[in-house]
């Protein structure tokens, strides 16, 4: 008994160790995806609050991770710290739901008007459908920003419950597991053909965002206009895309 004691202790005392290893070399993950947030977000937001719940989100991947499901541990970790980061700013945000709301408003009006013109409309079109003006639109369009950024974030699992999100498309590639891998396939055939199908500055905006990883700064030196501008065109763009990409977004 003394022996299977030994044993079971120095078992534990791996696993304990393995799990302090995934989480201390993981850390770096945690402060490149707060920092990917916190840049696109309000100045009130703490980017403390934020790392925090992040680190939270990473110990508790590490805790129920399983190596036998076939994904890589910084893709399942990843994954937890988006929904903790997310689960933060909507847990300190009172408008979230009000500003959820109107984002889903402008996409089912996007969606409407792209039927009806059998095109992507124009700013000015989506502000004469939605009965305001032009400047009203645009501001809304800041309004919503942080919801329509958060959106490509957000993940499902596939049929063998493998984690996946657009983000892990743009992102670098992991080795998946292959249920996952055909997904991911399906996934970036259709997120191409949506992106191509963008007008020509939020194609140009979405791509210098997501796969050049330039700020709102940087891109708005490169098309000459103001971050704000910027920040609308990517809002915009993030709404079509979301309705483009519905058939894989369970």
């Amino acid at each position: 008994m003394s022996r299977l004691r030994a044993y079971e202790e120095q078992v534990g005392e791996r696993s304990h160790q393995l799990r302090e290893t995934m989480i201390t070399s993981h850390l770096p993950l945690v402060r490149y995806l707060v920092n990917r947030f916190t840049a696109q977000l309000p100045s009130h937001i703490d980017p403390q609050d934020l790392a925090s719940a992040a680190v939270i989100g990473l110990i508790h991947a590490a805790d129920r991770y399983d190596p036998g499901r076939g994904v890589q541990f910084k893709t399942f970790a990843e994954q937890h710290i988006r929904g903790a980061i997310l689960d933060e700013l909507r847990a300190c945000d009172p408008l979230s739901r009000t500003m959820r709301d109107k984002c889903k408003m402008v996409e089912r009006e996007m969606h409407r008007q792209e039927h009806q013109l059998g095109r992507n409309p124009t700013g000015r079109e989506m502000a004469e459908a939605l009965q305001i003006s032009l400047d009203d639109y645009y501001g809304l369009l800041d309004e919503i920003h942080e919801f329509s950024f958060i959106s490509i974030d957000d993940s499902w699992d596939d049929d063998e419950g493998h984690p996946l999100s657009l983000a892990d498309i743009l992102g670098d590639d992991e080795n998946k597991g292959p249920q996952c891998q055909v997904m991911a396939g399906q996934a970036a055939q259709a997120l191409g053909s949506a992106i191509e199908s963008l007008p020509e500055k939020e194609r140009l905006a979405v791509t210098l965002y997501y796969y050049e990883e330039l700020n709102l700064k940087e891109i708005g030196a490169v098309l000459g206009l103001t971050e704000s501008r910027i920040c609308q065109i990517l809002s915009q763009a993030m709404i079509r895309l979301k309705g483009k990409l519905k058939p894989f977004r369970p």
